[in-house]
This record gives structure tokens, C-alpha cells and sequence, in this order.
């Protein structure tokens, strides 16, 4: 890349901590473009690859104004390029903007970069400072590699699901975790990479399933069933391994979620809220496991104490104690939340309030770039790379 090609990128990323990185990502749905939306707000210039009937992200919904609530939040701050990468002329355009670029992502169905062309150990042998990064389902290797893969499918395969719901059903979590935890692992290595690249002078390539990620995430009730010989129960609002640590109705109809975690706290919790402080010592409540144990005869003593209660109320005496707490909000509580930041983005359609990204940096303002039109930079992209 040259000196002027990259000062050009610079000023037409902005600012952040990744201007003038060039991130080419032939992307689609959750994952990839969750990765890449986040090296865009730390300043990097990202060429979000689409065939010509775009993104399908873009058809999940058409609730923003018309636009889809997936991609507003998933491809702000993005470039966004048409190219049909069957097509010899913008295969080639393709090679030419990644023989540019710093970081090469992709999460297309298994072996179809590679069939393309954009097989990543041979671009990063043509390309030595190159990063890849090949998101997939289930990894590259094994008996599942060629397997499509959606969320869903991953909670259900790694477990997750059997952890999840009430003890009479399983059930999905209720957002896409497996495809947000795959690209926030992408986000990491790859920031992880350009660090070492900093040092080494050579690109690295990075590989990340959805599998992996939830896997991991499902280390702690693994190592219950193989090293205890059970895996923990699904307790619905209750917590599988705590007590008392769930939720529970309150006199005037809402519920309290509230979590004791050492018997400290729940001490304060008998002598304050339930009113009993003989109840610290009952041999039956000593510790979390005589309380899991116990808690057919535990809860009701919480129900009864909490029916006396508004939800204002039961919150101003649990505060008071030093308890910790939370409200079962729905989404419209969320909505409503006097913790809820929100940050402004432009998308095709106008401009939408969205939740705000979740680090807070002190030293600097970072406002998010727009959400970009299908091929909106099409044009600019194709004669800036231009043969």
C-alpha cells in the first residue's frame, strides 16, 4: 500500500486507535459483521463485501424504519461493495483490495472462500503482513466441519440449551449468543494479531467457530458433570448452584430477583427482609448447599416476606441491607432504564437511537459512522482499486 492510499484511508475512517487499518470482510448475518462493526468504531476502515442481493441480514426484519434492527447494529461506521465473486472481473477487484489490506475476515458456508479463491494461508502467502480470520460453525477440521451452522443449531449441539429454561423444558437463549460470542472472540484475536504484527512484522491467521465459543462458555457445567457426576439442573429464575439467588413475586405484582452470595449477607437478609434473624443459624438454611437443598421450605419464607412489598419498597429495604438485587424487567423496562445509554447512528433510512457500545473511553468522543446502503460505495471502491 502506498503512503498516499493509506493517508486516503486514514481520513476517510476517522479517528480511533485503528485509523488507517484497512479491514476487507466478505461477510454475512451476526457473526463476522459483529466483529467487524467493533473494529470500526475503534477507528478502522472496514469493506464490508456483498453479493448483489446484499447482506441477508438485511431481510431478518424491517422493523427500523424499514430497515432491519440486525444490520443497523451489526454494520455501522461500514463501506459497503457489490461484488459477485464468481465473476472473474470482481474476483480480481477483490484480490486487489486484499493484497491492501491489514485484516481479511470472512465467514462464508464452509470452503466457500476457499473455492473462491480466498483461502487464507494462501493469501497470507502472497500477503505476509496479512491478518485472516475465518469465522465458521464448527471449525475446519473434524466430522462436523462441513456442516452448515446457525445459532440455534449451536446452542442446541453445545449444551447450552439443556442449561437453559425451567426444569420441565429446554429452551434457547433468547438472543443469538452464539453468533455474538463468535465475533466478539474474532474482535479480541484480531486485535490481538495487529498487536503482534506491531512486533513481528507478519500477518497471522486466526480461526473461530461458533462452537468453540460456546463451548467454552459451557466449561463450568462440564466440569460439574465429568469431575461431580451431574451437570446442573435447569432452575428457570433460580440459579443452579446458589441460594437464595433467583426471582420472586412481590405484593404488588412485579419480581425481584435478588442473590445472596455468603452467609454474611444472609444474615442481613433473615434479621431485615425476612424479618427472623433465628434463621441465620437454622441448620437447614447453614451454607448454599443446605439452602439448594432446603429450598421447597426456604422460598415460601421469601414469598411470604416479599408479598408485604411493593416493588419501590422491597428495593429501598434490600438497598438499606446491603442485599443484591435487580428487577425482572421486560424489554419495555429496558426501554425505559435510567442505567440505558443510547448513541445516535445514520442509517438509509434516517437517523436511529440505538444502544450505545459498552466500553466508554475517557480520552476521546467516538460518534458511530453510518449504517451504509446496499452498495453505497461501490463506485469509489471499485475505482480507487481499480486495476
Amino acid at each position: 500500500m502506498t503512503f498516499q492510499g493509506r493517508e486516503r484511508i486514514v481520513s476517510e475512517a476517522g479517528e480511533g486507535p485503528l485509523a488507517g487499518i484497512l479491514v476487507v470482510s466478505v461477510e454475512q448475518a451476526v457473526a463476522a459483521p459483529f466483529a467487524t462493526s467493533r473494529l470500526a468504531d475503534a477507528g478502522a476502515r472496514v469493506i464490508k463485501v456483498e453479493r448483489p442481493e446484499g447482506d441477508f441480514a438485511r431481510l431478518y426484519d424491517r422493523h427500523v424504519a424499514g430497515e432491519c434492527a440486525w444490520f443497523v447494529w451489526l454494520n455501522r461506521g461500514k463501506e459497503s461493495v457489490v461484488l459477485d465473486i464468481k465473476n472473474d472481473a470482481d474476483n480480481a477487484l477483490l484480490h486487489r483490495i486484499a493484497a491492501r489490506a491489514d485484516v481479511f475476515v470472512q465467514n462464508l458456508a464452509p470452503g466457500a472462500a476457499a473455492r473462491a479463491g480466498f483461502d487464507s494461508d494462501a493469501l497470507r502467502a502472497r500477503h505476509p503482513r496479512l491478518i485472516t480470520c475465518d469465522i465458521s460453525g464448527y471449525g475446519e477440521s473434524g466430522p462436523y466441519a462441513q456442516m452448515k451452522a446457525y445459532d440455534f443449531l449451536i446452542q442446541c449441539e453445545s449444551g447450552i440449551a439443556s442449561v437453559t429454561g425451567s426444569p420441565e423444558s429446554a429452551s434457547r437463549v433468547g438472543v443469538s449468543v452464539c453468533d455474538i460470542g463468535a465475533g466478539l472472540n474474532a474482535y479480541g484475536a484480531i486485535l490481538e494479531a495487529v498487536i503482534a504484527r506491531h512486533r513481528s512484522g507478519r500477518g497471522s491467521g486466526i480461526r473461530v467457530s461458533l462452537f468453540d465459543g460456546m463451548a467454552d462458555w459451557m466449561t463450568v457445567p462440564l466440569l460439574h458433570l465429568e469431575h461431580a457426576g451431574q451437570a446442573p439442573a435447569r432452575t428457570g429464575l433460580s440459579h443452579a448452584m446458589i441460594a437464595p439467588y433467583g426471582a420472586y413475586p412481590v405484593g404488588d405484582g412485579g419480581q425481584m430477583v435478588i442473590a445472596i452470595q455468603n452467609e454474611r449477607e444472609w444474615a442481613r437478609f433473615c434479621e431485615h427482609i425476612l424479618g427472623d434473624a433465628a434463621l441465620t443459624t437454622d441448620p437447614r438454611f447453614a451454607g448454599h448447599p443446605a439452602r439448594l437443598a432446603n429450598r421447597p421450605e426456604m422460598d415460601p419464607l421469601i414469598t411470604t416476606a416479599f408479598a408485604r412489598h411493593t416493588m419501590d419498597s422491597l428495593a429501598e429495604a434490600l438497598r438499606e441491607s446491603g442485599i443484591a438485587f435487580g428487577r425482572l424487567n421486560e424489554v419495555a423496562g429496558l426501554s425505559a432504564h435510567p442505567q440505558l445509554r443510547r448513541a445516535r447512528v445514520e442509517t438509509p433510512a434516517g437517523p436511529v437511537d440505538i444502544v450505545a457500545p459498552p466500553a466508554r473511553h475517557e480520552d476521546c468522543d467516538r460518534p458511530l459512522r453510518p449504517v451504509p446502503a446496499l452498495g453505497e460505495q461501490s463506485e469509489a471502491i471499485r475505482g480507487e482499486f481499480q486495476a
